[in-house]
């Protein structure tokens, strides 16, 4: 089965395929090649709604960045916070 949907700007592509032993599944070439992913390349896995997401790497940060934004004021920096913290905790000792 190959189905296509435009939604929202992007789009959402479908297809079948089997589980083999030791719950592997072969990511059809078109998908790979979308994501721009490589074998040897780390993915995400993430369970939604009873569903199955993959995502690269950096699509996971970039994400999850999203995120924190919605959070956190644009003109704040948590990781310069991080750091001036650990350098007071590291002055104390």
């Amino acid at each position: 089965m190959d189905l296509y949907d435009r939604r929202e700007g992007g789009s959402t592509r479908e297809e079948r395929v089997r589980m083999s032993d030791g719950g592997r599944i072969v990511i059809p070439q078109q998908f790979r090649e979308a994501m721009g992913v490589k074998p040897g390349d780390d993915l995400v896995l993430r369970m939604e709604d009873n569903c199955l997401r993959v995502y690269t790497l950096t699509e996971a940060v970039r994400q999850s960045q999203a995120i924190v934004r919605r959070y956190v004021a644009s003109d704040r920096s948590l990781a310069g916070e991080l750091i001036r913290d650990r350098k007071r905790e590291a002055e104390h000792e």
